[in-house]
């Protein structure tokens, strides 16, 4: 009997490996199915080729999900940067696409194959083609993008898999590409407030770097000329002495500042780290309002749009928690799971997080009595949205004030420290002269 190697995903997204003895490929397939994995390539072994040590020819790859069709084989070239993930802007544009001509009645294997002929986007492209495959051979749309953990999350999966379940794919297809769209609303609303501080930044530091290395030097040639030999001033010792070393020693003080990030992103991939700087975040000035606000919105949008489309709310609860990208969220999530999976209801451990603030909490509240807890984590949502647009407009008009304080400061500074030998100078001269009137 001919024997398959095969490698599959299990239900968590991670790889697994093994060999199967039977009669073809379209049984090895079922048989790993039927063990609860999704396949992603099916090896036919040939034993004699194998014993003689054979390695000239190949052996064959059958996709899953090809039913041993002509053509059903590809060659698989991996090239970096053209694999692996997709952007978050091109996943939302392909789901408003398919839910569109999910929508309009399209099959959706047809619609795949519309949207795989004109993506221009080589990994999403390879992606759409595998997930039309698997369709083919029979197994569903959510164990096609289970196979894919990087470009679609558990998110994505479970909403897609409570559609086919109740058959409402088409409105959770529209739900999910809404809950992108917004997602990535509120991320590019971010990114560009923060885009003309940023910008600010690097222009000072360049600024700074340039006086540090070629204009401060000069006036220490000139301090050492007019002092005949004195001691500058203490503050003024201290510019040139960072002068000196920006200047003389710029490889060391790089190094350190990278061995100083290096230590810092270490030490927030751990456990302690990771917790101490989120809560950081969600605490610190200016900046955090913001990030407090969009963590909310994030939870209640996620929490109501898997709810609200059929996804079990301690299965909800799990998403949500591993989609906050904040520990602080999350460990108060993983108390509601608690609380809801002892029977209890979400707004005590709500309450007890201090994470939401009292008018979350009581809608929330009032949608549990109410039984319309879907919709009143929409509203939620919907209203921190405009929370964070105007959280974000009140950032970047205290960011640009605060900016300019400080770049005066330090500027400023080093204009003091620069004047202090010649307000030196100009006093001993003035000594000079008054003790020869005196004379």
């Amino acid at each position: 009997m001919p024997k398959f190697s095969y490698v599959a995903m299990d239900p968590r997204g991670k790889e697994t490996k093994g060999t199967l003895e039977v009669a073809s490929q379209n049984e090895a397939i079922a048989r790993v199915k039927d063990m609860g994995f999704f396949p992603t390539k099916i090896v036919e072994v040939d034993k004699a080729k194998e014993k003689a040590g054979d390695k000239k020819e190949k052996p064959k790859v059958v996709k899953a999900g090809a039913k041993g069709k002509k053509g059903g084989g590809s060659i698989q070239i991996k090239i970096p940067g053209l694999s692996g993930r997709v952007k978050s802007k091109v996943l939302t544009t392909f789901t408003r696409q398919l839910a569109t001509l999910v929508d309009a009645g399209l099959p959706l294997l047809r619609g795949l194959r519309v949207l795989e002929k004109q993506e221009r986007n080589v990994t999403l492209k390879e992606i759409i083609g595998k997930l039309a495959l698997s369709i083919e051979g029979g197994s569903t749309f959510s164990e096609g993008l289970a196979q894919h953990p990087k470009v679609f999350n558990r998110l994505y999966v479970n909403m897609v898999k409570a559609g086919e379940l109740g058959g409402v794919l088409e409105v959770v297809l529209n739900r999910l590409s809404e809950f992108m769209e917004k997602a990535q609303k509120i991320k590019g609303k971010v990114i560009a407030a923060m885009f003309y501080p940023v910008a600010v930044l690097v222009v000072a530091v360049v600024i700074m770097g340039v006086l540090m290395v070629y204009v401060i030097p000069q006036f220490k040639t000139v301090f050492e000329g007019m002092l005949n030999g004195e001691q500058l001033p203490g503050f003024t010792r201290f510019v040139l002495a960072i002068s000196d070393a920006c200047k003389d020693h710029f490889l060391i003080v790089l190094a350190g500042v990278v061995v100083i990030f290096i230590a810092f992103m270490l030490f927030i991939k751990t456990k302690v780290g990771r917790h101490t700087w989120d809560k950081f975040l969600l605490k610190m000035p200016v900046l955090g309002p913001v990030i407090s606000k969009v963590a909310i919105s994030r939870f209640t949008r996620t929490l109501g749009t898997l709810v609200s489309s059929g996804v079990p709310i301690l299965q909800a609860l799990t998403i949500v928690k591993e989609t906050s990208g904040n520990v602080i969220v999350g460990n108060a999530v993983a108390s509601i799971h608690e609380s809801v999976k002892e029977g209890e209801t979400i707004t005590a451990p709500l309450e007890a997080s201090k994470v939401f603030p009292p008018m979350v909490v009581s809608m929330v509240d009032v949608g549990e009595q109410t039984g319309a807890l879907p919709e009143m984590l929409l509203k939620i949502a919907d209203n921190y949205d405009e929370e964070v647009d105007n959280a974000v407009a009140a950032m970047t008009s205290l960011l640009e004030p605060i900016m300019i304080v400080v770049l005066a400061v330090i500027v400023g500074s080093i204009v003091i420290a620069m004047f202090l030998p010649l307000i030196a100078l100009m006093n001993g001269i003035d000594a000079t002269g008054n003790g020869k009137k005196g004379d």
